[in-house]
């Protein structure tokens, strides 16, 4: 499991308080190649003139060392 970056709390702060709740954290994405990637959260929040979800992954990223999320790009 990958480490936290330092922004990590700061930003899962930030949507619980807009209205998203945290539903996974990490976020485990397994690839084709047999290969997970970490994505920092997993979210979701009701939509109320839809009756649905929305659902976002963030990752939150200091640029600080390299980061298989280029994998996704």
């Amino acid at each position: 499991m990958p480490a936290k970056d330092i922004f990590h709390d700061c930003v899962k702060h930030a949507l619980i308080k807009d209205g998203w709740t945290i539903t996974h954290d990490p976020l485990r994405i397994r690839l084709a190649r047999g290969k997970n990637l970490f994505v920092d959260l997993g979210a979701e929040r009701l939509l109320a003139a839809e009756k649905g979800t929305e659902k976002i992954a963030v990752e939150i990223k200091s640029f600080t060392r390299p980061s298989d999320m280029k994998d996704l790009e």
